[in-house]
């Protein structure tokens, strides 16, 4: 039986890539729902190549577009974020691939977890904003997370050869993005253009600035810590230029597991995918003779505050975590636009961290409240 797949930003950069990994195995897997927040053009190309049954424009102001474009096909055109939540609970979805960018992907992973569903979850900030709830209505409804980040995929596939034996740590390996052997002065003056300069990895311009920032290693840390229901002290994060090993996970008696490869997401959207098999993605090997060298180093938090700011908004716990995101979501979105500088992200983020209505134990309404409420002190905070 081919599986269904739902792909919740299906125009982005993971969103492409997995088209690509279904195209090369369409015995294997078909497109039920494909979901994009405005690109209209490249929504209706992938429902025409890849005959989905459904498309959703979260954006509802274009769906007479995207509609009168697919009128002469069978394909059912959607609109907004509730019709999204209702498609990916159906029946005839076996696997929802979380892609979307931000705070928008928490209510339809929710959704698909509610009933049950895989979601292979490439948004990290939905665990980052509310990974207590969403861990939790995973557990109560028997679904199941399977991780899409790279270094996450890694840890997972690490872990399946634990054998129930107990973890000492995980080492989240980090490329240190392309500001690795820059001073802070040199930094503090980039622009937008060179921060999304990445030597290894081809992804979207957030993430892309996140890895900049070192932001992204922090809330994959953050990620790290519900998906694996780890004690966030026992979470290490090393920097690693070469991105040939993805993470490790270190045991009691100090043997380390890595998982390795060419630095690719197709390798771990494909293992999502077809867990617990794995498939030929037609990404490039790795040749360990033309290797050379591989280097590790510690990360420098003075240069880049934000990986420090993660460790602090995980360690305060509550709604901390949520607060950060959405600061960091709103100030990565002004350095893209040239309206701050590279370290007004992380100046943002401490300002909306320390005055922020903290909430111990917080409900999905205080989850939404507080990104809605931080989201707008951060604006305030943007020259």
């Amino acid at each position: 039986m081919k599986r269904k797949i739902a792909i919740l930003g299906s125009t982005g950069s993971i969103g492409t890539q997995t088209l690509d990994v279904i195209s090369q195995h369409p015995d294997l897997f078909e497109v039920e729902i494909l979901a994009a927040r405005r690109s209209t053009d490249l929504l209706i190309e992938q429902a025409r190549r890849f005959d989905a049954a459904n498309v959703v424009i979260c954006e509802e102001s274009r769906y007479p577009a995207v509609a009168q474009a697919l009128q002469d096909t069978d394909t059912k055109v959607w609109a907004g974020m509730d019709s999204l939540c209702s498609l990916v609970q159906s029946d005839r979805v076996d696997i929802v691939v979380g892609a979307m960018v931000g705070f928008s992907g928490l209510r339809p992973t929710l959704a698909a977890l509610e009933k049950g569903k895989i979601v292979a979850l490439a948004n990290k900030e939905t665990l980052v904003a509310a990974g207590s709830i969403v861990t939790s209505t995973m557990r109560k409804n028997g679904g199941v997370i399977l991780p899409v980040d790279s270094e996450h995929s890694a840890i997972f596939q690490c872990l399946l050869a634990a054998q129930g034996n107990g973890i000492e740590k995980i080492h989240l390996t980090a490329s240190g993005g392309p500001f690795r052997t820059w001073d802070r002065g040199s930094i503090a003056k980039a622009k937008a253009g060179d921060a999304l300069k990445h030597p290894n990895w081809d992804m979207g311009a957030k993430v892309t600035i996140d890895s900049a920032t070192m932001m992204n290693k922090g809330l994959e840390v953050i990620e790290a810590k519900w998906l694996f229901d780890i004690d966030v002290d026992r979470i290490n994060v090393v920097v690693h230029p070469e991105s040939v090993v993805h993470s490790m996970v270190e045991f009691e008696d100090g043997a380390v597991i890595a998982q390795m490869g060419c630095p690719d997401m197709r390798q771990p959207i494909g293992f999502a995918l077809s867990f617990p098999q794995r498939i030929s993605v037609g990404n490039r090997k790795l040749d360990f003779a033309s290797l050379g060298s591989l280097h590790f180093e510690a990360p420098d938090l003075d240069r880049f505050p934000c990986l420090g700011l993660a460790y602090e908004a995980i360690r305060r716990g509550g709604n901390a975590p949520c607060a950060l995101n959405s600061a960091n979501e709103v100030a990565v979105s002004a350095y893209l636009k040239g309206l701050i500088g590279f370290y007004d992200i992380a100046r943002i983020c401490e300002k909306c961290l320390q005055g922020m209505n903290f909430v111990a134990s917080p409900s999905l309404s205080d989850i939404l409240e507080t990104h809605s409420e931080i989201s707008m002190i951060a604006n305030g905070y943007i020259d």
